[in-house]
């Protein structure tokens, strides 16, 4: 959950930086979806169905939760007489995306920093070192 799901601000301003993760975009199907229309101008739904290895109903139903999230928009057309569906990234789809990413990188850099130090074990004392 994220400060727009309804974390009091001062969890959302700081804390872990799981605080940060939004159940939204965090499932991989759904980070992926944003992640391939960032790097598009639209995506086409069987690209991105065989991309992420995901069945039609699959697929539409992890658009639809993006959609009615704000995060992408799906279109409807023909290229020819063949029906089709793309979907783009919306602003607030690439503003979700980005502080999925900063959250993400956040916690490998926490992870990387805590490994490389010798502090106690968590159990042992606070994240700070002092015993309890």
């Amino acid at each position: 959950m994220n400060a727009a799901a309804g974390l009091p601000p001062e969890q959302a301003s700081g804390g872990h930086p799981t605080n940060g993760i939004d159940d939204t975009v965090h499932q991989r199907h759904r980070l992926g979806i944003l992640t391939i229309t960032a790097e598009a101008r639209r995506a086409d739904f069987s690209y991105l169905r065989e991309a992420l290895g995901l069945t039609p109903g699959n697929l539409s139903r992890h658009l639809t939760v993006l959609e009615a999230a704000g995060l992408v928009q799906v279109e409807k057309g023909y290229a020819g007489r063949r029906p089709r569906t793309w979907v783009r990234i919306t602003g607030q789809g690439r503003a979700a995306l980005a502080a999925e990413l900063a959250a993400l990188t956040e916690l490998v850099r926490r992870h990387r920093e805590a490994q490389g130090s010798q502090r106690p074990r968590i159990a042992d004392g606070d994240v700070h070192g002092r015993r309890r």
